[in-house]
């Protein structure tokens, strides 16, 4: 893809608007909240668009933002909640894993998906973050370390840990590869 002209917003968006809105959908889990955090991306890297270098890394630094404020809003809750509990709403996803199986094995299949987005979402932040930057956002560490400002062999310790963690909760549940 051509980052040149990343600066421009319509730009970024035609780029990575995808990969950012899943990264979203990921983070919130629901649609309100991920199209708001997307647009609060969006907005945010208008503001900082002269510190976008369409050399480096301007999916990457997209990324950084949107990890920043969705911690900014988790921040806010959690000191709200210390004020004034609430009830969190919880809303079911359907996430569609494969295509053109029999009726038994997209059973399967889509059971075993729930079993690892579910121990994914248990993972605690510092290893969910990066796997779902890796495998929904497809970056790289190298990208997924400048957006976390974190070193890459941090990164790489995480995601092992985080795959490790996956594989041992399937493990107890006795899911067996066919």
């Amino acid at each position: 893809m051509d980052d040149l002209n990343c600066t421009e917003l319509s730009r970024c968006i035609e780029l990575y608007g995808k990969a950012i809105y899943s990264f979203c959908w990921q983070l919130t889990k629901n649609q309100s909240d991920a199209d708001d955090l997307y647009q609060e991306t969006f907005l945010k890297a208008t503001e900082l668009r002269q510190r976008i270098d369409p050399d480096g890394n301007p999916k990457g630094f997209l990324f950084s933002i949107t990890l920043r404020l969705w911690k900014d809003r988790r921040r806010k809750f959690a000191r709200r909640q210390r004020i004034a509990p609430t009830e969190a709403l919880s809303e079911e996803t359907d996430r569609a894993c494969t295509d053109e199986l029999t009726p038994e094995e997209i059973v399967l299949s889509h059971e075993l998906c729930e079993w690892v987005w579910r121990a994914a979402d248990n993972l605690p932040e510092r290893y969910r973050v990066p796997l779902y930057l890796y495998y929904t956002a497809d970056l790289s560490v190298e990208q997924i370390a400048a957006a976390l400002k974190i070193p890459q062999g941090t990164v790489k310790s995480r995601l092992h840990h985080a795959r490790k963690a996956i594989k041992q909760d399937l493990e107890a549940r006795q899911y067996e590869r066919a």
